[in-house]
């Protein structure tokens, strides 16, 4: 999908597409992240991927949010911005903050990495219905456990989840929304099927 500009006070969203580990001070994540992505292609029988987490930016009656899932030790983050937290590798190690994510719904806010991104931002809509849609869903995220499959779609749960979900259960146009060339987004089918899931019952009921 190719970047759209925007008028900076225009109600909308936006979504960053950012390198695995660009900007951390601790090389621990990109190269966990390299190790992983070598161990399922070699699995895959195809040649490794540069990996992606995603952002969003949401612009709303002249307000800016900044939309992510982070660990919780990974930057300062005011409390009013953090909506709900969740566990990373097992709901057990949730009471050490090592082992805990947050979601952030940040009134400029900051994407740390956001110098990194690539071929972003991109607007995805620029209406105040999907825009307040977006950060009214936040809190309704399901917050299963970073790096496991809880919630049985065949894919792990992660930031990319996190973004999915907001752009499905919003009502954006997710079908054309890929990583940049050459890379791939781990988790973003994992939010897709769950909203699907959820929308699906609520069309039944």
């Amino acid at each position: 999908m190719p970047m759209s500009p925007h008028l900076p006070d225009s109600d909308g969203v936006d979504l960053y597409w950012l390198p695995l580990g660009a900007g951390d001070a601790h090389p621990s994540v990109r190269q966990s992240g390299r190790l992983f992505e070598a161990l399922v292609a070699r699995h895959e029988h195809r040649d490794r991927r540069d990996l992606y987490h995603s952002a969003l930016e949401v612009r709303l009656d002249g307000e800016r949010f900044v939309v992510e899932m982070a660990p919780v030790w990974s930057n300062e983050t005011p409390d009013p911005a953090v909506v709900c937290e969740g566990a990373v590798g097992l709901s057990c190690l949730r009471v050490s903050r090592f082992f805990r994510y947050e979601i952030h719904r940040w009134r400029d806010g900051v994407i740390p990495d956001r110098a990194e991104a690539v071929a972003s931002p991109q607007q995805l809509s620029a209406d105040r219905g999907r825009a307040q849609r977006v950060l009214e869903l936040v809190p309704m995220f399901p917050n299963a456990t970073w790096g496991r499959d809880e919630l049985r779609t065949g894919e792990m749960w992660n930031s990319n989840s996190l973004t999915a979900w907001l752009l499905a259960r919003s009502g954006h146009d997710v079908e054309a929304l890929v990583p940049p060339p050459g890379g791939r987004a781990p988790g973003w089918s994992a939010g897709l099927s769950v909203a699907i899931r959820q929308m699906s019952k609520a069309a039944v009921a």
